[in-house]
């Protein structure tokens, strides 16, 4: 299964436009189209048995939205929340989910030029890295690509332990 981050406009600019977000002093780049909305880090409803990374879920508006911290799922150290932190909301192909990060930085159009295959890690890295799609720069940046639909399967409504 070969992953992809298209939209409409890549198909005619040959351009590829990215919401870029911070953990820490390392920026990532997902697809602009699976973005729904941008929200504060309010509101969460902590689940029974759920991993550290799964903060919980919230109503968004009547549909119960699960909430993963990207920067505990990356193994940062005991991040804050603070009004700087920022919720991300996702349509993963009719999933709902939510990501909490850093801060948002930008929307950056991306040319073929400035993407870069992504390392193979492989078995250096728990998990593997098969979410990084490639490594862009951009101005002296470096932008990771992920794919979200992969790094978030399984932490869907369905898929989650019941609330306490």
């Amino acid at each position: 299964m070969e992953a992809t981050m298209t939209t409409d406009q890549d198909a005619t600019s040959g351009r590829r436009t990215t919401l870029v977000f911070g953990l820490g002093q390392e920026e990532y780049a997902i697809d602009i189209a699976l973005v729904r909305e941008l929200r504060a880090y309010g509101a969460v409803t902590r689940l029974v048995n759920a991993p550290a990374c799964l903060k919980g879920v919230t109503n968004l508006r009547g549909v119960i939205v699960p909430l993963v911290d990207l920067r505990i799922m990356f193994g940062r150290p005991a991040p804050d929340y603070d009004a700087s932190t920022v919720v991300v909301i996702l349509d993963l192909g009719g999933r709902t989910v939510g990501i909490v990060v850093d801060r948002v930085a930008d929307v950056v159009a991306l040319a073929r030029a400035q993407l870069h295959p992504a390392p193979r890690l492989g078995a250096a890295v728990a998990g593997g890295a098969d979410h990084v799609l490639a490594v862009a720069t951009v101005e002296g940046r470096m932008l990771i690509l992920v794919d979200m639909a992969r790094l978030l399967a399984g932490y869907h409504a369905a898929a989650l332990p019941l609330a306490a």
